[in-house]
């Protein structure tokens, strides 16, 4: 599944081109990457085409594109999610949602969501007032207004975002009884980080993925946001990380950043740091990565 550099990469790559522009055409080629949509709202392309685009914003895993009526188109790309920037009659297979679009720098454009597995999908949803009065969402040079879609409220704040509060952070995870790993993956702690970052960063600290987050200290927890950090920016700076086909940019280029990955997928590979060959567990319908000497259960 895309995690935050990913989708941050998707939406950095998009910005330019969505901002400003109008849509002026949607087809919606499967109602599956439709089952987000509340049908109150409005039906989806009527309530699109027309509208023009305001901005690109993201939280966690999560994307938006606030309109000019005060809604917003919300992407979620689920576990094998694009959206392709294309030229005027360039289709792609397994589109799912097609949209034209004029922006006012780059002239006519389509955004293919296309989507594999049918996980992800998009949504036009109500704005509401973000609780810390904060903009909801990065959204790159761009201050956003102090609002957040409905389906995404719930959604914590991802470490990368200016707004994200260190010390909260600290006390919520200081109160959870699970492991670390699991605490890294509830969206409602912290958003953003799914299972490869996390083994990362669980490898950079040293802490073993199955340590109780309320027994970690106030220095070790901000050790440990201090590396998610650290391998999100790098994941980031090479563009996400790819296995297959499924993550691309809006170009279709893959990221590289798997040739840089220090625990996930390296099981039985010699720890990069004491030799230690890597070890691979079963860990909530999937596995987690470690290095049995550097990161011992306390």
């Amino acid at each position: 599944m895309p995690e935050l550099p990913e989708v941050e990469v998707v939406r950095a790559g998009l910005e330019p081109a969505v901002t400003g522009a109008t849509i002026t055409s949607v087809d919606v080629l499967d109602a599956r990457s439709l089952k987000r949509h509340n049908v109150a709202s409005g039906i989806f392309v009527d309530v699109l085409e027309g509208r023009q685009i305001v901005a690109a914003v993201r939280r966690g895993k999560f994307l938006w594109f606030p309109l000019d009526n005060g809604t917003a188109l919300v992407t979620h790309l689920g576990m094998s999610g694009q959206m392709l920037l294309r030229l005027p009659g360039t289709d792609d297979r397994l589109t799912r949602i097609r949209i034209g679009i004029e922006s006012p720098d780059h002239g006519e454009l389509l955004v293919n969501f296309v989507d594999q597995r049918i996980f992800g999908g998009m949504a036009v949803d109500s704005l509401l007032p973000t609780p810390d009065g904060f903009p909801g969402g990065f959204s790159g040079a761009v201050v956003g207004p102090a609002v957040v879609p409905s389906q995404v409220a719930h959604i914590a704040r991802d470490p990368l975002d200016p707004a994200f509060d260190d010390n909260r952070f600290f006390s919520l995870l200081g109160r959870k009884t699970t492991g670390v790993k699991r605490a890294l993956l509830d969206q409602t702690l912290i958003s953003g980080i799914g299972n490869i970052y996390a083994d990362e960063a669980l490898w950079a600290a040293k802490i073993h993925y199955e340590q109780a987050a309320s027994s970690l200290s106030k220095r070790r927890a901000a050790l440990l946001l201090t590396e998610v950090r650290a391998v999100l920016q790098k994941a980031l700076a090479e563009g996400g990380t790819s296995f297959d086909a499924q993550y691309v940019n809006v170009n279709g280029a893959s990221g590289y950043f798997a040739h840089s990955l220090n625990a996930y997928g390296r099981e039985n590979k010699p720890c990069t740091r004491c030799g230690t060959a890597i070890r691979r567990e079963k860990f909530m319908n999937r596995s987690s990565h470690f290095c049995p000497k550097c990161q011992r259960r306390r």
